[in-house]
């Protein structure tokens, strides 16, 4: 469903040691926007929704909203070090077309609500 590379399952687990709060999960989504129709949103979370999906990645748990999680099954994070840092990557098998920044997509099935001021 979703994967998670071992360098960015290592950051993660890295960030959430990091806070005060051991109940964590990483929550990852989608919302309508961004430049292409919709934005990804990914972070630390301790709150349960009722549609949620729970799965193990990696040794880490992750927590994707139902209405979310149609636009992300295949989706592949990974941590990518360059000369001005370090960044996650996405790679989304549903995407049809991505903003230039990589942080907005639509797929064939549906272009969300594209705002280009966002990008």
């Amino acid at each position: 469903m979703i994967a998670i590379s071992e360098s960015a399952s290592d950051k993660i687990k890295e960030m959430l040691a990091s806070e005060e709060s051991a109940d964590l999960f990483l929550r990852i989504g989608v919302k309508e926007g961004g430049c292409s129709g919709f934005s990804y949103g990914m972070g630390f979370d301790d709150e349960h929704h009722d549609n949620d999906k729970e799965m193990e990645v990696q040794g880490l748990k992750v927590v994707v909203d139902g209405d979310s999680i149609v636009y992300l099954n295949g989706l592949e994070i990974d941590w990518k070090e360059s000369a001005m840092g370090g960044g996650f990557t996405i790679h989304n098998p549903n995407a049809t077309a991505t903003c230039g920044c990589g942080s907005s997509f639509r797929t064939a099935a549906a272009a969300g609500k594209p705002n280009p001021e966002q990008c």
